[in-house]
């Protein structure tokens, strides 16, 4: 399992990735800033903060 962290049209988005490439969940909006979509993936992630999160 993993997070996909990625702009598009100048904003933040995040999506996560089961360990077979499916599509789990996205977030529900947009950032404009990188550190509140980071903060957004924090709330999902689970306790040990065990998922990567990977920038595309």
């Amino acid at each position: 399992m993993y997070f996909s962290l990625y702009q598009e049209s100048n904003q933040w988005r995040w999506t996560l990735y089961a360990a077979n490439n499916r599509k789990i969940a996205n977030g529900g909006e947009s950032y404009w800033n990188k550190a509140d979509a980071l903060s957004a993936i924090g709330l999902v992630m689970d306790t040990n903060r065990s998922t990567p999160v990977y920038e595309r």
